[in-house]
């Protein structure tokens, strides 16, 4: 069976159990503190668990796009090893909130496998929670008396708590659960040892393949459990292995899911996959991470040096590395592979498909830039290790490693394969200090505590009014403290509210909750999952009091003009570039708006005037909003509203238009009534911000009249120094020509006086055996000076060893140069040299063996440069 059918059949099943199929959320996370991607199946119905919302179907089947690359679930080292380990995988489950429990769960998992697929019952162990005295719970019974009922006794595994209690986190839902494991051995290996021997216990032959989590608990922050409201069923099967075991195949990696991909890979390295450990490891590697790399980046998650951009493009570096040391790749070639997504996974999962070009130029742009970061390490690691046999060392010091990772991005194992190569070995418990150092500080300066929800009030939902009115009567549902080493923060959970809480781009807001007895700032909106979270510096001291609930006004007004804005802008963008523009990520508060978009070209300064003319020209026209609430996202869809890439939408959706032939969007933000209310709108800038990805910002209304203001004031206070000329421009150019002309002749002045610093220099130089040698102290005008003055020494004097202290600018600076043929025969090295005189002028620098400079604080030191450096070589 193909694996598309295979994932086919999981569906309709279920279906045919009265579950709703559900399409997968993305991989990327938002609005959820405690996750950066999405781990797990139940992460999109985790609102539905804790009872901050009423599932909207009480049973759903799907397949869930996941990453296990951070925090708790953290497979990334073994991918590639192993054969069924992976970052990016498809989660099959099915689910039920408050309806069917164990029976069903168990007996349902058991007819698929067995009937459906035809999976050999002989081949299948089951396991039960053995219970846990920590937690204080007993043996699940009544797990294992269903399962008894079906399988014999002996191929029921008592599971401790690591292996048969899921917990997503260090708190949240939770509950015992029942692993179903597949035994893929020959018949002789089974013959000789019993798969039960071997379940859990790492064995690339017998998997785990389904986990049937029941959930009736919630890990609160103090470790205890509470029973959730209602017992959740949440399963979670594993694609990639259920394809591996129905496809009767030894790995993963053997089956269809990865053998295209493997294929290519073969072919375009002249590598045979099979035939050799090494390179079996870094065809798994690549053909893993290209997958997580795709999704990642079609869910709008670009590779970038924070969070979980880093993550990816940690990712995407590993299966370059890869690719470089074992496969030969010295040019990119993952960007290659982005077609095979588009064409094995995107009928299930679309997005692949639809910006398959986009994802391969961000791929191909990532590639190129660490390729170059690889060529710079090396030329780093050569430097080091010439140094290294200087001091007659062979051990390269972990903090050295660790600061070719940090800054350049040169990956640890990379520089050890290195330093094998070259007889050398490197300090890893060096290394994993410093990482665990920065590790430390970064955790010191994040670190907070979160306390566990106070219930005020009874809890029957959150009513938003913020669209309507800016003012509401409100109770307190619940709070809770946030404690960090600023001090404590609460967070608030109000009945009905008018604050916006920030999401889309759009900023949460700010306001006042105002009782009999005091009034209370709203410093921040936020959501976490679905839940309206308003933050505040203090806790009202009667937190069971009626509280009127008010929006600062002028925030939000501003806030709505960007936020127009930022859509009339998108329209404009297409109109003029086209319709391959796509939203990567925006920003909208009261002070400016930042829109984020695809395309891999700087904008033309005629361009940029054609799209402020455009959305000018819509301001003016003065076109009233349309807002359309609930509507089923099919007939949205249909109305040709823009959907984000990345974000996950409801059945029914919220519709934004302003002129359905210009703008119409699906949008949960807060806008302008009118478009005249925006009344100005003015690009300021214009920029790169990823890889295939440019950046607008723009003001509108009272920023954008400031913005002219200052500027008609600049021209003003430009024309009066100038004496008020008729024509400014004129001027100007005739001010800069002048400057033009004075600049050659002072260039023409410091040449003369260089030119005569070196006749003077030439006849300072010491004759030595092989050697002749220059150690003197100049004043130069500036840098370049030093610099040619460096190199035309070394050119007229033959074996030329030439040091130079120099004032530069009020500023101390060193130059060495050093004749190629005296670096080996005489064991000299500018980098070095310079390295130790810097030292002296409380400086530092660096460069090639033959030429090297410093800069420095320590004026007066350049007398002791010029010493020491006679003293050692002269």
């Amino acid at each position: 069976m193909e694996a598309k059918k295979i994932r086919s059949t999981f569906i309709e099943f279920f279906q045919s159990k009265q579950h709703h199929y559900v399409p997968s959320s993305p991989i990327v996370v938002k609005n959820d503190p405690t996750l950066m991607f999405t781990n797990a199946g139940m992460n999109q119905f985790k609102d539905a668990f804790l009872g901050n919302e009423i599932a909207k179907y009480s049973r759903v089947a799907n397949s869930q796009k996941c990453l296990r690359v951070s925090g708790k679930h953290n497979d990334l080292e073994e991918v590639g090893v192993d054969t069924y380990h992976h970052t990016m995988f498809e989660m099959l489950g099915n689910w039920s909130f408050g309806d069917y429990f164990k029976k069903e769960a168990i007996e349902w998992a058991w007819e698929l496998l067995t009937e459906v697929y035809g999976l050999d019952k002989d081949r299948l162990y089951v396991s039960v929670f053995q219970g846990d005295a920590g937690d204080n719970l007993g043996m699940d019974q009544e797990a294992y008396d269903l399962w008894k009922a079906i399988v014999p006794e002996d191929r029921i595994i008592m599971g401790s708590k690591k292996d048969n209690f899921w917990e997503m986190g260090d708190v949240g839902p939770c509950g015992p659960c029942s692993e179903i494991h597949v035994d893929l051995r020959s018949d002789a290996e089974r013959a000789l040892v019993a798969g039960k021997d071997l379940v859990n216990n790492d064995h690339e032959q017998v998997i785990e393949i389904w986990n049937l989590v029941f959930m009736q608990f919630n890990r609160v922050s103090d470790g205890s459990l509470k029973p959730l409201p209602a017992t959740h069923v949440d399963t979670g099967m594993g694609f990639e292995r259920l394809v591996r075991a129905i496809q009767h195949k030894s790995s993963n990696y053997d089956t269809d899911l990865f053998a295209p991909f493997l294929a290519a890979l073969a072919k375009k390295s002249g590598k045979v996959y099979g035939e050799d450990l090494p390179t079996d490891i870094a065809f798994r590697v690549i053909v893993d991470h290209i997958r997580a790399i795709s999704f990642t980046i079609a869910d709008g998650q670009l590779p970038s040096n924070n969070k979980a951009g880093y993550v990816i493009r940690r990712i995407l570096r590993r299966a370059v590395r890869y690719g470089y040391t074992f496969l030969g790749f010295q040019e990119p070639f993952l960007y290659e592979l982005t077609s095979l997504i588009a064409d094995n996974f995107g009928d299930i999962f679309p997005e692949v498909r639809q910006q398959q070009e986009f994802i391969a130029k961000v791929i191909f742009e990532e590639e190129t830039s660490f390729l170059r970061t690889l060529d710079n390490g090396l030329k780093i690691l050569d430097q080091i290790k010439s140094e290294l046999s200087a001091k007659g060392e062979n051990v390269i010091p972990g903090k050295t490693a660790f600061e070719l990772y940090d800054t350049f991005g040169f990956p640890l194992d990379l520089t050890s394969l290195i330093a094998r190569e070259s007889g050398l070995s490197l300090d890893e418990k060096g290394f994993a200090l410093e990482m665990e150092a920065q590790k430390t500080r970064s955790r010191a300066a994040s670190e907070s505590e979160t306390g566990d929800w106070v219930l005020v009030n009874e809890d029957n939902g959150v009513e938003f009014v913020g669209y309507d009115f800016l003012k509401a009567h409100a109770q307190i549902i619940k709070y809770r403290v946030i404690s960090d080493k600023k001090g404590d923060k609460y967070q608030i959970v109000l009945d009905k509210t008018p604050f916006y809480a920030e999401s889309g781009g759009q900023v949460g807001d700010t306001g006042l909750l105002i009782s009999e007895t005091e009034t209370v700032k709203v410093i921040d909106t936020k959501k976490e999952n679905d839940l309206i979270v308003h933050f505040v510096e203090k806790l009202p001291t009667n937190p069971e009091a009626k509280f009127g609930a008010e929006v600062d006004a002028e925030k939000r007004f501003l806030t709505e003009n960007n936020h127009t804005a930022t859509h009339l802008l998108q329209a404009a963008l297409k109109e003029v570039l086209g319709d391959h523009i796509q939203q990567r990520g925006s920003l909208v508060n009261q002070n400016l708006l930042r829109f984020d978009f695809s395309h891999f070209s700087k904008l033309t300064d005629s361009e940029i005037a054609k799209v402020e003319d455009i959305v000018n020209d819509k301001i003016r026209q003065n076109i009233a909003l349309s807002e359309q609430r609930n509507v089923p996202i099919e007939e949205a869809k249909k109305q040709g509203a823009t959907a984000l890439f990345g974000e996950k939408y409801g059945d029914f959706v919220r519709v934004i238009t302003f002129d359905k032939e210009f703008s119409v969007e699906l949008c949960g933000g807060t806008h302008v009534p009118q478009t005249s209310k925006i009344g100005l709108f003015k690009i300021i800038s214009e920029a790169s911000s990823a890889s295939g990805v440019r950046r607008i910002e723009a003001i509108t209304a009272k920023a954008a009249e400031e913005y002219f203001r200052k500027q008609e004031n600049l021209v003003k206070e430009i024309q009066e120094l100038l004496k008020n000329p008729k024509d400014l421009m004129k001027s100007i150019e005739a001010l800069l020509q002048e400057r033009n002309d004075l600049k050659k002749e002072i260039d023409a002045l410091h040449l003369e006086k260089a030119s005569g610093v070196k006749v003077e220099l030439l006849k300072q130089f010491v004759a030595g055996e092989g050697i002749n040698t220059l150690i003197a102290q100049v004043e130069l005008p500036n840098a370049d000076s030093l610099k040619k003055l460096a190199y035309e020494l070394k050119n007229e004097i033959a074996n030329a060893f030439v040091i130079l202290a120099a004032k530069v600018d009020d500023k101390p600076q060193i130059a060495v140069i050093i004749d190629e043929e005296l670096i080996a025969s005489k064991n000299l090295n500018a980098g070095q040299i310079v390295r130790e005189l810097a030292k002296e002028i409380q400086g530092g620098g660096g460069g090639q063996a033959f030429f090297a400079t410093a800069g420095g604080k320590n004026l007066a030191g350049l007398e002791n440069v010029v010493v020491k450096a006679r003293e050692l070589y002269l």
